[in-house]
């Protein structure tokens, strides 16, 4: 049997072993692979591992001895699964992993934009706490969290788990869903629309799923709806944003910040919008990917595998 592991470079950077695949024997492991490398590495697999690299029905039909596609992340999107049904390819993911690592991202991003403690230990360095001769010093207004409003678009595990910590810092908590099963408890908690949510936080988290329906859905009709000082965090996918709206908000002082962890292309495009864009911190992708996450999503997979293995698939997506 042959496995094979096509970008497994950002879950294994060196410093979470093979191991628990390597026990399958016949592993070959990549750190990433071009579109057009696929086919070549996976000619002769019955088991493939693939984060970001896509498996569209043209691929799929390249490649008769593939049986199982073991995706190392929750969303499975770059795998056409329909396809994959039709030609009795089994798909699986690791829908829980990286829950609390993107919650605590959401408050590590939210809380360095309102306090800056990287920029003030600059100005330390650089002389202008001295030179101003206060005891404190601040380079802009700092705020508090508490009695601030958080909406959350999404109210699934990453979502909860959010709200959680929104709730420990004294926020109250407000959610949009698809699906409105199981409120939360928390005093002063409700459903609103997408748009009244935009309207009333004083922070919008997104937690949903990327659809083709609603790919692009925070435009700069919804942007508008948002209050000058509310501020926008995505953890979740960057198509769900509408960048050029969004660095024209921030440009325009619609809105006080954009908070994001994704971007539409990955890695960002040197012509995009946000890079310029006033109050707008980036980071590259990296809610999901502290260690532990990364150690439970490489062992899961691997139960994956065991399962599929054992005829008893397990996290099977459709």
């Amino acid at each position: 049997m042959k496995l094979v592991v096509l970008d497994g470079k950002t879950l294994n950077p060196g410093d979470n072993p093979w191991a628990p695949l390597e026990r399958f024997g016949g592993l070959e492991v990549y750190d990433r692979t071009a579109s057009d490398e696929i086919v070549s590495r996976c000619g002769d697999a019955s088991i493939v591992l693939t984060n970001k690299v896509p498996f569209t029905a043209a691929t799929l039909d390249q490649l008769p001895d593939l049986k199982f596609i073991a995706v190392t992340a929750t969303g499975y999107n770059v795998v056409d699964v329909a396809a994959a049904a039709e030609r009795g390819i089994v798909v699986s993911n690791v829908p829980e992993y990286s829950t609390l690592s993107v919650a605590q991202h959401v408050f590590a991003m939210l809380l360095s934009f309102l306090h800056r403690p990287a920029d003030h230990h600059q100005a330390i360095v650089d002389g202008q706490w001295q030179a101003v001769g206060d005891f404190s010093f601040t380079l802009a207004p700092i705020q508090e969290l508490a009695g601030k409003t958080i909406g959350i678009v999404g109210l699934g595990r990453t979502g909860r788990a959010t709200a959680a910590i929104a709730s420990a810092f004294g926020m109250r908590v407000v959610a949009s869903s698809r699906r409105q099963i199981n409120p939360l408890t928390g005093e002063g908690f409700e459903w609103l629309s997408v748009e009244q949510l935009f309207e009333r936080a004083d922070v919008v988290s997104i937690h949903c799923p990327q659809t083709e329906e609603n790919k692009g859905f925070i435009d700069g009709q919804l942007l508008s709806r948002m209050k000058p000082t509310s501020m926008l965090i995505n953890t979740a996918r960057g198509g769900l944003v509408d960048e050029q709206a969004l660095a024209a908000a921030l440009n325009d002082g619609g809105i006080a910040g954009a908070l994001l962890d994704v971007c539409s292309t990955e890695p960002i495009g040197t012509d995009s919008p946000l890079l310029a864009a006033k109050n707008c911190l980036l980071t590259p992708h990296i809610a999901w990917a502290t260690f532990e996450a990364r150690q439970r999503l490489m062992h899961t997979t691997a139960e994956n595998v065991e399962a599929f293995l054992q005829g008893q698939p397990q996290n099977v997506v459709s």
